[in-house]
């Protein structure tokens, strides 16, 4: 379960204020798929970066699986996050210099033992990557790119994934393919939270949220 109470940002430049998000109240449930819509600068990704732990609200409460986000210093956050949480970006942030397979095996440390190569390779021929292994992310598609994140993202295990304008640099084919595979994870269990632009996601949706000016808007239109 994931709560949201009274959460604001508020990022300081010079001696303004600029409120990314203001006063956002959410709750979703284990194993919903939640879409975040909004045009951009509307505060959808530092909704999503303050709800995995990445920065920390200005005001309110997070609490994730029981556990108050909000209330942890960067060390504790980045070992819950380890634990529980897995992120899909839009621009992949794949290392160049690293094979398909060791972009994965990032996830867990680097670790080179049996057991984590084979999840590895395990994930990677779930997303229709076990010929791409041994490859650079630069001998990639965008798409393969994006499943290759993926799979990083499910090396540990996480019961959450937050996805971060997953398909912004995708073609449509890729696209769908990409939220099917975050769906599958809904399906099995998981809770997937997407920000987006566009409808790709809509139809898996459980709840569907527009962010204006970083605030909940009822009427998007």
């Amino acid at each position: 379960m994931i709560l949201i109470e009274k959460v604001s940002k508020i990022f300081r430049v010079g001696r303004n204020e600029v409120h990314a998000i203001q006063n956002v109240n959410l709750h979703v449930l284990q194993g919903e798929f939640l879409v975040i819509r909004g045009p951009s600068g509307s505060g959808k990704s530092t909704l999503l970066l303050t709800i995995g732990g990445m920065m920390r609200p200005t005001t309110g409460r997070i609490t994730v699986n029981n556990e108050e986000l909000s209330k942890m210093n960067e060390p504790e956050r980045a070992q819950f996050r380890a634990k529980n949480i897995g992120f899909v970006f839009q621009m992949f942030h794949l290392l160049p210099y690293l094979s398909v397979l060791e972009n994965v095996l990032l996830a867990s440390g680097f670790q080179r033992d049996s057991e984590s190569r084979e999840r590895a390779r395990e994930l990677l021929k779930n997303l229709g990557l076990s010929h791409r292994e041994s490859h650079r992310p630069s001998e990639l598609s965008a798409g393969e790119k994006q499943r290759t994140a993926i799979a990083r993202a499910l090396m540990n295990r996480p019961s959450i994934l937050l996805a971060d304008e997953p398909t912004g640099n995708l073609d449509p084919e890729n696209a769908e393919e990409v939220i099917r595979h975050l769906h599958e994870f809904q399906q099995n269990g998981g809770t997937v939270i997407v920000v987006t632009h566009g409808h790709s996601a809509d139809q898996y949706a459980n709840q569907i949220v527009f962010l204006r000016g970083g605030e909940i808007v009822e009427n998007p239109s």
